[in-house]
C-alpha cells in the first residue's frame, strides 16, 4: 500500500512543479496532499507531521544557510558598483588584440566573478550587457559569443565561493549523518561546507582549463569566428595601469574570502560576512558606493534568501512525508538492483540529475533528489565529498541545457534582440564540456579528494 502512495506522491509532484505553480508550495502542497490522502487509508499517522515546526526552526537556525544572503549580497555590490564592468572590459582589451583573444577573456573574467560573487544570474548578466556588444562589434559568431559568456557564467556554481556547493555541502552533511545512524553510528568520512569548497576547486579550474582549451582550438581553424579586436593608441598606452588597478580590487577580495575559508581560519559564513564588507568597501574606493547600491544589492539577497529557505521548508515536509511511506527502503532496494553496484548506482543518479536538468532548477533538484538518493549511495560506499562535487557539476549542465536553462533566459534577459536559438546552438558544446569534467573526476577522483586531504593534514 505505501508503494502505491509513493507513486502517486511522485506523479502528483510531477505535476505540480510542471503546472508553473510556485515551487516550494507545489513541493509542500503535493507532499501534505497525499500524505492526508494516505491516513484515510491507513499508510500515513498525520502525527508524524509534528515533527514539522522542530525541523524548520532547526533550518531558521542554520548558520550555515546565513552565508547565502551574505554570498548573494557580496556579488549585488559587486555588480552594481562596476567593478566587474570594468574588469570585463580591460580583460577584454588585454587579451583581445589576438584572434579568440576576447573569447579568452571572457572566460577568465566569469571565472573571476565566479570566484567574487558565487552567483551565476549576476555574473551572466553582467557579462551579456558588457561583453557581448563588444563581441559583436569585433565580428564573433553570435552562438560562440552567447555559449562563451552562459558556460563561464555557469562557472560561479561549481568555483568556491558558491551558493549551490553551500545548499550541497548542507543537504550531504544531513545524507551523511543519516547514513551514518542507520550504519549504527559509524562513518569514517564527514562533510561540511568548508570541505566541499576545497573539493570543488580544481575541478572548478578543470573546467575552466577545458573551455580555453576549446577557445584556443576554435581561434586557430577557425579565426573569422573569433577576431581580433582593434584598440586605438590611448587604449593601448594606459592598458597596464588600468589593468593593474581593476584586477587587484577583485583578486584581493577572491584571497581574502577563499583564503580565509581554505585556511581554516574562517568558517563560510563568517567569511562571506568577510566578503560583503570588502565589497562594500571596494564600492566607496571606487566611488559607486550609495543608498540606492545598497537598498537594491539587499533587496536581491532578501528575495533570494527567501527563495531558497521557502524551498527548503517545502522540501522538508516531502522527505518527512516520503521516509514515513517507506520511501528510504524503496531507494535502497532500487539502487542495489541497478548493474554495477555502487558504480552503477552514482552513474543512475547522476544521469537522474542531468536528465531533471532540462525542466528544473538547480535548486529544486538540489532539494529534491540529493535528500532521496544520497543516503542510500553513501552507505553503499560512495564519497560524500566526491559525490557532491560530481553532483555539482551535473547539476551545472541544467544552466545551459534547454528548454529551461537558466543562465540561457538570463543573458536573453540582458540581451533582448538576440535569439533563443541562437542560444541553445551555442551552449551545446559546453554541455558536453562539462559532462567531459564529469569523467575526468571519475577517471581521476584524486582531482577532487586531494586539495581536501593536503589542507586536513
Amino acid at each position: 500500500m505505501a508503494e502505491l502512495f509513493l507513486l502517486i506522491l511522485l506523479v502528483v509532484l510531477i505535476v505540480a512543479l510542471l503546472s508553473g505553480f510556485p515551487v516550494a508550495f507545489a513541493i509542500g502542497g503535493a507532499s501534505i496532499l497525499v500524505a492526508a490522502l494516505a491516513s484515510c487509508f491507513g499508510a500515513f499517522d498525520m502525527l508524524m507531521l509534528g515533527a514539522l515546526p522542530g525541523r524548520i526552526f532547526s533550518i531558521m537556525t542554520n548558520e550555515t544557510l546565513l552565508a547565502v544572503p551574505l554570498f548573494v549580497f557580496m556579488g549585488a555590490i559587486l555588480e552594481r558598483s562596476r567593478i566587474a564592468e570594468n574588469l570585463l572590459t580591460t580583460m577584454g582589451q588585454l587579451f583581445g588584440r589576438v584572434p579568440g583573444g576576447l573569447g579568452v577573456a571572457v572566460i577568465i573574467v566569469g571565472a573571476l566573478l565566479a570566484a567574487s560573487t558565487g552567483v551565476v544570474g549576476a555574473t551572466v548578466v553582467a557579462m551579456g550587457l558588457i561583453s557581448l556588444p563588444a563581441m559583436r562589434r569585433a565580428g564573433y559568431d553570435e552562438p560562440l559569443a552567447s555559449g562563451l559568456i552562459c558556460a563561464a557564467g555557469s562557472t560561479a556554481q561549481i568555483i568556491p565561493p558558491s551558493t549551490v556547493l553551500i545548499l550541497l555541502g548542507i543537504m550531504l552533511q544531513d545524507a551523511n549523518t543519516q547514513a551514518m545512524l542507520s550504519q549504527g553510528g559509524f562513518n569514517s568520512t564527514q562533510i561540511g561546507v568548508t570541505d566541499l569548497f576545497t573539493a570543488a576547486l580544481v575541478p572548478g579550474l578543470l573546467l575552466v582549463f577545458f573551455y580555453l582549451v576549446v577557445m584556443g582550438l576554435r581561434a586557430l581553424f577557425d579565426s573569422d569566428a573569433c577576431p581580433p579586436l582593434t584598440m586605438n593608441d590611448e587604449e593601448r598606452r594606459t592598458l597596464p595601469k588600468r589593468v593593474l588597478c581593476t584586477m587587484l580590487p577583485p583578486l584581493a577580495l577572491i584571497v581574502l574570502v577563499l583564503g580565509s575559508i581554505l585556511s581554516g581560519i574562517a568558517t563560510a559564513t563568517e567569511s562571506a560576512a568577510l566578503g560583503g564588507v570588502g565589497a562594500c568597501i571596494l564600492a566607496i574606493l571606487g566611488r559607486q558606493f550609495s543608498f540606492k547600491v545598497l537598498k537594491d544589492a539587499s533587496r536581491s539577497s532578501l528575495s533570494m534568501s527567501l527563495m531558497i529557505y521557502a524551498i527548503l521548508i517545502g522540501a522538508t515536509i516531502l522527505s518527512l512525508v516520503f521516509r514515513a511511506l517507506g520511501g528510504e527502503d524503496v531507494i535502497a532496494e532500487l539502487l542495489a538492483s541497478v548493474p554495477g553496484g555502487v558504480t552503477g548506482a552514482i552513474l543512475f543518479v547522476l544521469l537522474v540529475m542531468f536528465v531533471l536538468g532540462f525542466i528544473l532548477d538547480t535548486f529544486e533538484i538540489i532539494f529534491i533528489v540529493v535528500p532521496i538518493f544520497a543516503p542510500p549511495l553513501i552507505m553503499m560506499g560512495a564519497d560524500p565529498l566526491w559525490l557532491g562535487v560530481a553532483s555539482a557539476i551535473v547539476l551545472q549542465t541544467s544552466y545551459l541545457t534547454p528548454p529551461f536553462g537558466y543562465a540561457i533566459f538570463f543573458l536573453k534577459g540582458a540581451v533582448t534582440d538576440l535569439k533563443l536559438t541562437t542560444v541553445y546552438r551555442g551552449v551545446i558544446p559546453f554541455v558536453i564540456l562539462q559532462l567531459l569534467a564529469v569523467v575526468a573526476i571519475w577517471v581521476w577522483p584524486d582531482l577532487v579528494l586531494w586539495l581536501p586531504r593536503l589542507l586536513a593534514n
